[in-house]
């Protein structure tokens, strides 16, 4: 049996378990009954929140105790990799909705170290997705039946890394300081010409050089290809403090999506955001009312990696041939998603739009319509 390959059947009627959001604790729906998950052990906890190093993972030489080898089914629409425990060989994409197949051949992954465990049930997660559909203008009216609907979310861990980093950076570029020197312009007012004024700004700009450093902490970047970067990126924020030691236990009744964006490739998305902030924390030493940063040169030590779930519950919704995604944060509760446009709501609107302008200048002045002005508006 592949090692991803788990069943938690019911001490009392062995029916399949699934995890408690909210709780440490697998509940058994046919029977009721309720089995706490273990506590880790100190030690255990220490292990799976340790920092991976970088440079053995992008090698590829991390300790077998770091790699996993995984059952995955590949959706043939997103390309979405879903692995999927227990002896479940049919599903459908919790990303578009497509009926995929579960692959028979496995893979070697980076194993995930910690996750962090569903707070939000499934109720609690369609009451979240429901409001924010209905707050949304010109959305089908079949979007918001569907919404109505309730049809049931799948519950889903999306793989992320994170990174640290030790950075010390040095740049050059320039300080801008503004000064203010008054002029004289001519305007016409009322048809005749006046003199005015007016405070027109200019910039000196003076040599800057110096040298920054930072610390990064889990910067975090989505491993998952299948959702469109930005949604994955607007749930935030979450709360890493919540991370628990990876146990397949807290998979029980969830899927759990491989990760498609490779170490190397996530590494060089964390970059780019370290970079992004450390350009700002060369701003803000070059000081002055404006600046110019012709060159950055930073030095990277002390990098390592950690490979975690996040929780999310997902809904597809199929709308003219193209699937629409929405995700609720399943620790906050932050909802995401795509979203279709009625094209007959935006038209009525643009054309009530045009009733009202068209009548209010008629009020206003009906001879510019061409029309003659009423005796009542005499």
């Amino acid at each position: 049996m592949p090692q991803d390959e788990h069943r938690w059947p019911c001490e009392q009627c062995g029916a399949q378990l699934r995890f408690s959001p909210g709780q440490t604790r697998l509940v058994c729906d046919h029977c009721g009954h309720v089995q706490d998950i273990p506590a880790a052990a100190p030690q255990s906890r220490t292990r799976a929140l340790q920092e991976l190093d970088l440079k053995r993972g992008l090698k590829d030489d991390l300790a077998d105790r770091d790699m996993v080898e995984v059952r995955t089914t590949s959706c043939p629409n997103c390309g979405a990799q879903v692995e999927i425990t227990g002896a479940t060989h049919a599903t459908e994409c919790p990303f578009c909705a497509t009926p995929v197949v579960l692959d028979t051949g496995t893979q070697r992954h980076i194993k995930p170290q910690a996750l962090v465990p569903f707070v939000l049930t499934e109720t609690e997660a369609r009451k979240a997705m429901t409001a924010w559909l209905g707050s949304l203008w010109f959305a089908p009216n079949s979007l918001l039946e569907y919404a109505r609907k309730g049809r049931a979310m799948n519950g889903i861990y999306v793989p992320f890394w994170t990174f640290d980093a030790d950075t010390a950076s040095r740049y050059t570029g320039q300080r801008g300081e503004h000064y203010y020197e008054t002029r004289t312009v001519s305007v016409r007012v009322n048809g005749k010409m006046e003199t005015r004024q007016e405070q027109v700004r200019h910039t000196r700009w003076y040599p800057a050089s110096g040298r920054v450093a930072r610390d990064f902490d889990d910067v975090l970047v989505m491993a998952s290809g299948s959702l469109p970067e930005r949604l994955g990126n607007e749930l935030t924020p979450w709360d890493l403090g919540a991370l628990v030691p990876y146990g397949p236990e807290y998979l029980a009744g969830f899927q759990a999506e491989g990760y498609t964006v490779g170490l190397a490739d996530g590494h060089q998305k964390a970059r780019q955001k370290m970079s992004e902030v450390i350009v700002q924390d060369v701003r803000d030493d070059i000081g002055g009312d404006d600046q110019r940063v012709d060159d950055v040169d930073t030095s990277w030590s002390e990098e390592t990696f950690k490979h975690i779930l996040l929780p999310v519950w997902m809904a597809a919704y199929k709308y003219n041939g193209k699937s629409y995604r929405f995700i609720v944060n399943a620790q906050t509760g932050e909802v995401q998603g795509e979203r279709p446009w009625s094209a007959w709501k935006i038209a009525f609107a643009v054309l009530l739009a045009l009733v009202v302008a068209l009548g209010a200048a008629y009020l206003n002045d009906p001879q510019s319509l061409g029309l003659d002005r009423p005796e009542w508006m005499d």
